[in-house]
């Protein structure tokens, strides 16, 4: 027989980072979960991605177990790692943080391929360039 499961909670943590303290600690503790155990869980399962923020989404059962998923790290981390900054422009659409090449446009593009709604490079590719505007960073168009 299936677990029940009782809730999903969705965080975005550093990976091989993750500590008792907030967001993880609070969210996982009102559920009743083994906090340690999580953090131990998901510290070794990233640990080759220190640094990089990547989200998880935790499956809460409701005899206070739990299983977890990671997903890609955000569009947006992807863009910043590519261009080499700590973060995007101040003033987007006034003052520029970079540009971003077409291939670097759709290698982020294929490699969030799996999190996004489509299964088409191109429009990926627009999803990319669509986040990389809202961050102050020019893309390369067609």
């Amino acid at each position: 027989m299936a677990k029940k499961i009782k809730t999903i909670i969705k965080l975005n943590i550093p990976g091989g980072a993750a500590t008792p303290a907030p967001p993880v600690g609070p969210a996982l503790g009102q559920h009743g979960l083994p906090i340690m155990e999580f953090v131990k869980a998901f510290n070794d399962k990233t640990a080759e991605m220190k640094g990089t923020v990547i989200p998880a989404v935790i499956t809460v059962y409701e005899d206070r177990t739990f299983s977890f998923v990671t997903k890609k790290p955000p569009v947006a981390e992807m863009i910043k790692k590519a261009l080499g900054k700590e973060k995007g422009s101040q003033k987007p659409g006034k003052e520029s943080a970079g540009k971003l090449s077409k291939s670097q446009v759709e290698e982020i593009a294929k490699a969030k391929m799996d999190d996004l709604n489509t299964i088409d490079v191109v429009q990926a590719s627009r999803v990319v360039a669509g986040t990389a505007r809202s961050m102050g960073v020019q893309t390369e168009s067609e």
